[in-house]
């Protein structure tokens, strides 16, 4: 049996975090602000929004009829609406203009200007003008040498003080040019420069977003005519380049792009983009895209619960202030402009590292695996951990049963060998991988297949080292797809058929094709077929040199079938049905959705651990618990206890079951959802045992700072009590006293200790204030005001004018006490000892939990009581 503590565990680190307690915000929800009334600012589309402090600023825009040159400030703490101060004319009119701050001013560039109404004095503009928040003035910015053309609907970000302008539209043709001016210098002599672009640039556009975030600027969509797509494009600062982020091409079940769109909204907060609105076709849709920068995926923000969504709109306009986004205006359906002001609260949480921990098993020399795939005929050998095979493929799962069943039955022949020494027969055993046969495995392909294991991504690119829609991608991606129908992993075949029909192109048809007849792979040689046949396709695939050289069945086979009539059903083959685009169960079987039904099933028979938990034994694998703790990792190359059994602990403090429960769902599968109380024991694990990142922390921090209700304080308070948690303890006991007779009444509440019942009479006690007791110097009104005064009970002494004391306390039952002293009232109970007094208000608020004051059955006087620590 070992235990051990990582090398950086530092005992005090838990103690550094820092758990306020409310109100909070929920997470992800919509919440619609005050509307801004009409005699402030007008309803408005095509303005701008910027963030400066704690309120939002409001600029031009139109309400359709006239252009605006207003400007509006909406409060965030106060949420309240009112005109910016200004001093000075400000710019002219205009709405389509782009605003951006820098240092303690608001900097607005462009625009179209003239009237709407009258269709006259129409133009772009290319002038720039301040306004400084500290005074209002507006300063309208001169320029000397070349400047930018005139534009709208472009662009601005601001950069290591330049201010950058991008696309945008000129009147006559969409612009793609960026331009930057320095925000430092005389604003009398202010100079542009154009910047020279490299790499893969935007095309031609406008109306479109821009966000900065990671020094890069990004833009997604837009309007571009013939061109318009959903691609997401960073332009690095240093370097001036542009790159499209393309993943498409990565295999991983990843939610697709939000559609192609112009007029929405984009901002960047911690590790993500957020586009909201804008109009895809006909359609304004509502939904909240998220791109993640770190795993560059897109995801739909799903709403709280108890969110107002704003309706679909186009030509708002957003900011970030703090932790919220906050969208203001737009034109919502049948061209209405809005006043509407929306918050958004976004949600912050280091990423979840389930995918690369478990990727990093496969990295070098792997470390900790238990068996070995051969590949035939190649006799090909690739190491594996088996608890991860097993999980992900129930095909392999039982192809290690039967290795191991043979392992055993070699064993049990070399134990009949007199030969072999016992101690040579156990050293075999323990250290022999296991050994498991596949045939016909192309060994990149089998490679593939083992990352997607791992890490539930495949990329037929290995990261850029060659084209994802060559020849010899899409022919080891077949490889692919035959070893996911082979090892009935029906997510894996799914992607690979969707990949596979995503990159057949006029480029490569023949050639996949070829391959696809050539290694049985019905459905895409159908698909290659009906791709070949179609009219805008067959006329340059058939003259070209490729077809020449096409076998001479498949050329014959793609004649007759273009021959035939073009009715669907006569081209189907029934034993390659269409993919499913839209069927979830299809997309089941994710690497979390598997560790989860690994763990909770049939996991313990994988056991090659054992972790005893006060006295009790709990199997997990080493291959996962390496993979995501450090703590583990350094435990098991250098202490790996001879028994296969270590203690648990996070530093001294034992956790319970149910919380150690919830640490083995983070490490196998990301889970964070647990009871508050087990956030308790938890927070400080990641740094005991060497978690990524902190994400488990964060969670349990919020667990504990939104989740905590009376039905649950209980579960927190004895926690809190056993890991010597004296803040959290605070504030469970405040919350119990706050809400007593809720909690008083709780199932859970009978079956505490005498030492927590203890606890919570003391605090209540120590909540009890003026107004609910008497101090002992005004006792005398107390009693004086009972008619008759009634005479000191039995056991009972004076103590001044009126006030009594409970002396020889511990001769007397508690009830009995009890039951005199609401029998007589109105006196006064000076006690002698903190645990006395606990014990004393705990029965009296059982009988009397709804009252303040208590009154005895012959409802003539009041019992009060007073609280003396001797």
């Amino acid at each position: 049996m070992a235990s051990a503590k990582p090398e950086k565990w530092n005992q005090d680190s838990s103690d550094s975090v820092s758990i306020e307690f409310g109100p909070f915000e929920t997470v992800h929800r919509w919440k619609k602000m005050p509307e801004c009334d009409e005699f402030v600012g007008t309803r408005r589309s095509k303005h701008t929004v910027v963030a400066y402090k704690d309120a939002i600023y409001v600029f031009g825009g139109d309400n359709g009829k006239t252009m605006l040159n207003d400007l509006l400030r909406f409060d965030v703490k106060e949420k309240s609406w009112g005109r910016g101060f200004i001093n000075g004319p400000p710019p002219t009119p205009r709405y389509h203009h782009s605003a951006v701050i820098h240092e303690n001013s608001m900097f607005v560039f462009g625009g179209y200007t003239g009237d709407i109404n009258s269709n006259s004095n129409l133009a772009n503009k290319n002038d720039l003008f301040e306004y400084r928040f500290s005074n209002g003035q507006w300063i309208e910015w001169k320029y000397s040498g070349i400047t930018p053309p005139a534009r709208s609907a472009h662009g601005a970000a601001v950069y290591d003080g330049k201010m950058y302008i991008f696309a945008g539209y000129d009147g006559n043709t969409r612009l793609n040019d960026m331009w930057c001016v320095s925000l430092l210098g005389d604003p009398r002599e202010a100079q542009w420069q154009k910047v020279d672009q490299h790499g893969e640039c935007p095309p031609t556009c406008c109306n479109f977003p821009v966000a900065i975030t990671r020094d890069c600027m990004f833009v997604f969509s837009g309007q571009s005519g013939a061109k318009i797509d959903n691609s997401l494009f960073r332009f690095s600062f240093a370097e001036h380049k542009w790159t499209r982020i393309s993943t498409e091409h990565i295999l991983r079940g990843a939610p697709a792009p939000p559609s192609k769109r112009y007029g929405h909204s984009m901002v960047a907060f911690d590790r993500c983009l957020y586009v909201f609105g804008g109009a895809t076709g006909n359609t304004l849709p509502h939904d909240l895209h998220c791109f993640d920068l770190d795993t560059l995926t897109w995801s739909i923000v799903t709403p709280s619960a108890d969110s107002t969504v704003p309706s679909g709109r186009l030509f708002h306009a957003a900011a970030v202030v703090g932790d919220a986004m906050f969208v203001f205006g737009g034109t919502v359906d049948n061209n209405v402009r809005s006043r509407e002001m929306y918050r958004f609260q976004f949600s912050s949480y280091p990423k979840c590292t389930l995918h690369e921990d478990f990727g990093k098993l496969l990295e070098g020399t792997p470390l900790f695996t238990d068996m070995e795939f051969i590949l035939m005929p190649y006799e090909h050998r690739v190491p594996a951990h088996t608890p991860l095979v097993a999980a992900r493929s129930q095909w392999l799962r039982q192809r290690i049963r039967e290795a191991r069943d043979d392992a055993e039955r070699e064993m049990e022949r070399l134990a009949e060998d007199s030969s072999l020494s016992d101690s040579i027969s156990s050293a075999v055993s323990s250290t022999a991988p296991l050994h498991v046969r596949v045939f016909d495995a192309d060994p990149e392909a089998f490679r593939m297949v083992l990352s997607y294991i791992y890490t539930d991504m495949i990329d037929p690119s290995r990261n850029g080292e060659r084209d994802p829609c060559g020849s010899e991608a899409t022919l080891v991606m077949i490889q692919v797809y035959r070893l996911a129908c082979q090892f009935h992993m029906r997510r894996l075949e799914f992607l690979c058929r969707q990949y596979l029909e995503a990159v057949i192109s006029d480029r490569n048809v023949l050639e996949a094709l070829r391959n696809a007849d050539r290694l049985g792979v019905k459905f895409l040689k159908e698909y290659c077929l009906k791709f070949i046949v179609k009219e805008s396709n067959y006329n340059a695939i058939v003259m070209s040199r490729e077809f020449e050289c096409l076998e001479q069945p498949l050329m014959v086979e793609v004649i007759r079938r273009k021959q035939l009539p073009p009715h669907p059903r006569s081209w189907a083959d029934s034993s390659c049905p269409s993919t499913p685009q839209h069927d979830p169960a299809v997309m089941k079987g994710s690497l979390e959705e598997d560790m989860e039904l690994f763990l909770k099933n049939v996991g313990k028979e994988f056991s090659d651990i054992i972790l005893m938990l006060d006295g009790n034994a709990i199997h997990a694998h080493k291959a996962i618990l390496a993979a995501r703790c450090s703590y583990f990792e350094a435990m098991f190359r250098s202490f790996m206890p001879q028994d296969k059994t270590a203690n648990i602990a996070i530093g001294e403090m034992i956790p319970s079951q149910q919380s150690f429960q919830s640490l083995l769902r983070f490490i196998y599968y990301g889970d964070t959802n647990m009871p508050p109380e087990d956030s308790l024991y938890l927070i400080s694990a990641p740094y005991f045992y060497g978690f990524t990142n902190n994400r488990l922390q964060a969670f349990c921090k919020q667990n504990l700072e939104i989740n905590v209700t009376f039905e649950n304080v209980i579960q927190l308070l004895e926690a809190s009590i056993q890991i010597q948690a004296a803040d959290m303890k605070k504030y469970a006991l405040t919350l119990i006293v706050n809400h007593f007779p809720k909690v008083a009444r709780l199932p859970r509440f009978r079956q505490m200790s005498k030492e927590v019942l203890l606890e919570i009479m003391e605090a209540l006690a120590e909540e009890i204030d003026n107004s609910r007791c008497l101090d002992v110097c005004n006792a005398t009104s107390v009693n004086r005001a009972i008619d008759p005064p009634l005479a000191c009970p039995e056991g009972f002494s004076a103590v001044g004018d009126g006030c009594y004391s409970l002396e020889k306390i511990k001769q007397l039952r508690w009830e009995d006490a009890l039951t005199e002293c609401i029998k007589r009232g109105g006196y006064l109970l000076q006690l002698e000892s903190r645990a006395e007094l606990a014990f004393f208000t705990y029965h009296l608020l059982l009988e009397h939990s709804d009252c303040s004051d208590w009154r005895d059955p012959g409802g003539k006087c009041y019992l009060t009581y007073h609280r003396h620590f001797t």
